[in-house]
């Protein structure tokens, strides 16, 4: 299983931060390896406590199943094939912001997850992040 480094965490952390110093928001951001364990950390000044954890969750979410945060939760409303999924796994999160991170082969290497401002704003950063492996 191919696993992300420190310096590609690292980079996908830094793009996260730059894009939201560009929309103005504060944010937690998390990556983890490909086994789902914080692999590097960021918590802007002033951004929420309650987004530690969350940003923490929606990357290992989006890295146990290898989607959006966002996707699993439109799987996961009430009469969805996934409903009750996020009490799961010790507590999923299935809105925006956790986006799997891939080598250029496709691979998943891990996952980035992003919380601090709305799931519009949260994903479009964690989307930013990921973007810094391509």
């Amino acid at each position: 299983m191919a696993d992300i480094s420190l310096n590609q965490a690292q980079a996908v952390v830094d793009a996260a931060l730059k894009k939201s110093a560009e929309i103005g928001v504060l944010m937690d951001i998390a990556v983890v390896d490909a086994g789902g364990h914080l692999k590097a950390f960021a918590r802007m000044d002033d951004a929420w406590l309650g987004s530690i954890d969350i940003a923490i969750k929606k990357a290992r979410t989006a890295r146990y199943f290898n989607l959006d945060t966002g996707k699993l939760g439109v799987l996961s409303q009430p009469g969805g094939p996934l409903f009750n999924i996020e009490v799961s796994n010790g507590g999923l999160i299935t809105f925006p912001g956790g986006v799997p991170l891939r080598s250029s082969s496709g691979e998943v290497v891990g996952s980035v997850g992003v919380s601090g401002s709305t799931v519009e704003d949260d994903h479009a950063v964690a989307v930013a992040g990921a973007a810094a492996l391509q």
